[in-house]
């Protein structure tokens, strides 16, 4: 048996034969913030609340909730998009 690293399929994906069409869930993070519990349950709509980004700064692109990239949000006709600007290397990273 051949030992494979996480990046032998990035560079090879025929290497993941029939896991290859394994579909995962891939999410965008444009910021988070951090609540008490008491305003949490005073949340209301049409409230305001500051997250921990800034508008010029990357989004975090999640595979299966870790960090797999970064990138900027970008319209793509009337839906969002994303235009990944880094891949994050490393286990967790």
């Amino acid at each position: 048996m051949t030992d494979m690293t996480p990046t032998d399929f990035t560079t090879d994906p025929a290497a993941l034969g029939p896991f290859g069409a394994i579909a995962v869930r891939a999410s965008v993070e444009v910021g988070a913030i951090r609540l008490p519990l008491r305003d949490v349950l005073g949340l209301q709509p049409g409230q305001v609340h500051l997250l921990d980004r800034r508008v010029d700064q990357p989004v975090d692109v999640l595979i299966a909730d870790r960090l797999v990239a970064r990138g900027e949000i970008v319209a793509v006709g009337d839906r969002f998009g994303v235009r990944l600007t880094e891949l994050v290397q490393g286990p967790g990273a």
